[in-house]
């Protein structure tokens, strides 16, 4: 985001839309995630009259804090599980919403590294990757301790300090077309060392996504000093039912849109029959897997059709155990971070809330892409199954200590047909600018309409957007 947008937004947190003169507008706003909920928010904070539509009974979105079927005082983090300092709209945001956020440890040397058959700590195959028995050149080695990926990416992050927006936009121009497996190539990295690299760094999976995307993400520091909320992820967009509560219609799902040069019609569904919203303007943030299945009457532009055929979602899939006892820190001194593997498991993290009970819920599995749609592919119950003879291999003491499980897939969930918004390559520049494009009264947000895909920055971002655009409006 540019600086000055930054700026803005993080003011209109603070202080609100700025006033206006003219009519104030009906408008609907179809989804309460992150998007939908501060959209609404600003909206109606500055006097426009606000109605939402929601398919499911609750807020959040893809924020979905599990409290079933744990203990009590426990939960797991289906959706968004962390945010990084780096994301100033994320943090006041949390702020404002006063609520407590406590470090989410992304790296924990006493972790554990499970490949090629060889389990060591992390700190062990970081001072010397030999010991798994790869072959790895000389010059490949490197890039364990991520020197020689750091390395690569230094010049892109001195050319955006120096010349900020435009340097974006030239990187952009050069790097769109490429996946991260092709940059590497590129660069000259052996097949040996792109392996690794996919793996230890939980890329494998997505290394044919647009190189853009990580790119974005290890500039913006997206993966160091990062935080949870404590008590869970919901507590944020739980924050917004005092003021949003009496404007919500739950169990509503969209199943048209019209509109016409007065006014915007959002056709919906209830368990009791079909409704209908009309307002002025509409705010769309439901994902565009979602958006596929809904009748447009008057048929949006071509491009934005393409850009809903088109935009790529990504696979993701959790897996949690809830253990009689936090045996990883009691056992092995692992508080917090995470082990990577090549088990069908991948990655394996050790949240660190709900202490007290002395119980814990382990992120037994943490997949994307096609390792998320083998997990989908299961029944429930074989899922739990099959992941507890892969965390026994790293922990056997989980059977033991394995009391419930359970999962949840995004991509099979109907209300968001995937987990996020995740460019091929070329998509940046083919499709981003027609996927925030209003149609007519109808405006769009949601974190596929940001460039910060799959973060709450990006939904904030997008709402706040929205809600300027309409806001903007004389009539």
């Amino acid at each position: 985001m540019r600086s000055h947008d930054l700026e803005r937004d993080l003011a209109t947190l603070r202080d609100g839309l700025p006033p206006r003169g003219g009519k104030r507008h009906r408008v609907v706003v179809v989804g309460a995630g992150v998007a939908g909920l501060v959209c609404a928010h600003e909206l109606l904070r500055a006097g426009h009259d606000v109605e939402l539509i929601e398919a499911r009974q609750r807020v959040g979105g893809r924020i979905y804090t599990m409290r079933e079927p744990f203990a009590p005082g426990l939960y797991a983090e289906a959706g968004a599980m962390r945010i990084p300092r780096s994301h100033r709209l994320s943090i006041a945001l949390i702020e404002r919403a006063g609520l407590a956020v406590k470090p989410f440890t992304m790296h924990n040397p006493n972790a554990y590294c499970h490949l090629f058959g060889r389990k060591l700590r992390l700190s062990e195959f970081e001072s010397n990757p030999a010991a798994l028995g790869e072959e790895l050149a000389e010059q490949d080695r490197g890039l364990v301790s991520g020197a020689r990926w750091q390395a690569l990416l230094q010049p892109y992050a001195q050319r955006i300090e120096r010349d900020g927006d435009e340097g974006w936009r030239a990187i952009a121009g050069e790097l769109d077309g490429y996946s991260t497996r092709e940059f590497l190539e590129k660069h000259g990295w052996s097949e040996a060392a792109i392996e690794v690299f996919g793996l230890v760094n939980n890329q494998e999976a997505i290394m044919n996504s647009c190189f853009l995307e990580l790119l974005r993400e290890e500039v913006g520091n997206y993966y160091t000093d990062m935080v949870r909320i404590d008590g869970g992820s919901d507590q944020l967009t739980n924050s917004f039912l005092p003021s949003l509560r009496q404007r919500i219609r739950f169990g509503a799902r969209m199943v048209a849109l019209d509109q016409s040069e007065r006014d915007v019609t959002v056709h919906y569904e209830t368990a009791a029959g079909r409704g209908r919203a009309i307002a002025d303007y509409a705010i769309v943030t439901v994902p565009f897997p979602v958006l596929r299945h809904v009748e447009v009457l008057k048929p949006f532009s071509h491009a934005k059709r393409r850009a809903v055929r088109q935009l790529r979602y990504d696979a993701s899939a959790k897996i949690f155990f809830q253990c009689r006892r936090r045996f990883w820190e009691d056992d092995e001194g692992i508080v917090g971070g995470g082990t990577v593997t090549d088990l069908p498991i991948r990655n394996l993290y050790y949240p660190e809330a709900g202490k007290a009970t002395g119980r814990g819920v382990l992120l037994a599995s943490y997949t994307w892409s096609e390792d998320a749609q083998r997990w989908g592919s299961l029944a429930p119950d074989d899922r739990i199954e099959q992941a507890i003879e892969d965390v026994a291999v790293i922990h056997p003491q989980i059977l033991a200590e394995f009391e419930v499980g359970a999962s949840w897939m995004w991509h099979d969930d109907p209300y968001a047909g995937g987990a996020f918004a995740l460019f091929e390559p070329g998509q940046q520049g083919l499709l981003h600018e027609h996927i925030i494009a209003p149609e007519g009264r109808v405006h769009f947000a949601g974190e596929h309409a940001s460039l910060a895909h799959a973060w709450i920055q990006g939904s904030i971002e997008s709402g706040l957007r929205a809600a300027r655009e309409v806001h903007a409006h004389p009539a």
